[in-house]
């Protein structure tokens, strides 16, 4: 594991992670995290005096070539199954190779930045604070025009799935893999979760809220640079055939997703870029709320 060619910050010191894999742990004074080189994937968030805002499976592979199951995985530039070659690998490439660590440093506030790059397309800033902010920035670099999909697959950990509910998505219109569906309406309801659930929600950049009385708190998930929110459970059948997720962990888990994808990928002239923002934090669910109905 070598060092990079820069002092660290005392708040950050590079180990041995899961399986060997080279990471970066953050002691701040606002917050502990843990990045991987590997996929430049957040594993931990934990504001000081809280609870962990993201999950890991217990089952997540920790090998070169495999993607981290849990966390943040970063997706590009395809999402889900390539479009046209089947033996490609899902979600594409940048969550299953190293990426280059090129500085890091503790603000004057506290927060602690990483920031990483995945040559030649991709920059990735890594913001440690009282909230988690993560900025992909992708980049044209080539002479004709580039058309990609991409996302900031989070995972966050909650309470009990069957308790919690997401709001922030009314009106908008999903597709459904698992109802085998497109464009439904969400309509006035908050989601909650009763079964497998896998939706692709188009043209919006609504903030999102997860609702956990449970843990007593909401995790709110403010996004710029995205069309598109996808909001996953595995439930029973799909954990259970998932062989990097444990049978039993889908009741503690809920992903809601900052994305480009489908008819919100994007296209950069050359020369172009673009960034897609998603900004996490954690606050109290006020004494006395009811969930939302």
């Amino acid at each position: 594991m070598s060092a990079p060619p820069f002092t660290l910050p005392d708040s950050v010191k590079q180990e041995p992670g899961l399986g060997n894999l080279p990471c970066l742990k953050v002691t701040g004074p606002h917050a502990t995290a843990t990045v991987y080189r590997h996929g430049a994937h957040v594993a931990l968030f934990q504001p000081h005096g809280a609870r962990p805002v993201l999950f890991m499976s217990q089952a997540s592979r920790s090998e070169p070539g495999k993607a981290i199951r849990g966390g943040v995985p970063v997706i590009f530039p395809w999402f889900g199954a390539h479009p046209t070659d089947p033996a490609a690998p899902a979600h594409g490439t940048a969550r299953l190779t190293d990426w280059n660590l090129v500085s890091a440093a503790q603000r004057p506030d506290g927060v602690v930045e990483l920031l990483f790059t995945f040559p030649p397309f991709l920059q990735y800033r890594v913001a440690i604070g009282y909230q988690l902010e993560l900025t992909l920035t992708v980049y044209n670099s080539g002479q004709g025009p580039m058309r990609f999909e991409e996302a900031l697959h989070t995972y966050f950990a909650v309470s009990n799935i069957h308790q919690c509910s997401v709001t922030g998505l009314k009106e908008a219109r999903y597709d459904s893999t698992v109802e085998g569906v497109i464009q439904k309406s969400q309509g006035e309801n908050p989601i909650r979760f009763t079964a497998e659930t896998d939706r692709l929600y188009l043209n919006t950049r609504a903030t999102c809220v997860i609702h956990d009385p449970g843990w007593h708190r909401r995790i709110v998930v403010e996004k710029s640079g995205s069309d598109s929110t996808v909001v996953w459970n595995p439930w029973i059948t799909k954990s259970k055939a998932l062989p990097d997720f444990g049978d039993n962990e889908w009741p503690g888990m809920l992903c809601i997703e900052t994305v480009n994808a489908r008819s919100n990928a994007i296209t950069l002239a050359a020369g172009q870029q673009h960034a897609m923002r998603a900004i996490i934090h954690v606050e109290p669910l006020p004494t006395g709320e009811a969930p939302p109905t």
